[in-house]
């Protein structure tokens, strides 16, 4: 299973909101690397979720519930969507800061692509998270 991190802006959409809504299809993304990696995201596969714009934090856990696909409403087969559902908030966000602060983590896409919503996760960035999750 893959790791991810989805950003959102959380006036739009939060994690709060996920909590509330048990589960949510994941749509909006519109950048072309972004939508090439959720090309990529499967069943199963764990989410954290980024509150961008003033916090710029990871703030919570989901899972990909149901993979890639695009929308009955959608005429655009490049504009796909996943579902995610809520698993759990973080004990502390993890923010953008921090991340920074670490030389391990500078060539993260959270770092280097700021704008990106999907980034993919490494094993080696999951492992340096875990530092801050547990």
């Amino acid at each position: 299973m893959a790791t991810w991190l989805f950003k959102t802006e959380p006036g739009t959409y939060s994690f709060f909101d996920l909590e509330n809504d048990e589960q949510t299809m994941w749509d909006g993304v519109t950048n072309a690397l972004a939508l090439k990696h959720l090309r990529s995201v499967e069943e199963g596969d764990t989410v954290l979720v980024y509150h961008s714009g003033d916090e710029k934090q990871i703030v919570g856990v989901a899972e990909v519930s149901r993979e890639a696909y695009v929308p009955e409403d959608e005429d655009d087969s490049k504009k796909i969507v996943c579902d995610i559902a809520f698993v759990r908030w973080l004990d502390a966000p993890i923010t953008l800061a921090q991340v920074k602060a670490e030389p391990e983590l500078a060539t993260w896409e959270l770092v280097r692509l700021a704008r990106l919503s999907v980034v993919p996760v490494s094993d080696e960035v999951w492992a340096k998270l875990q530092i801050w999750m547990d």
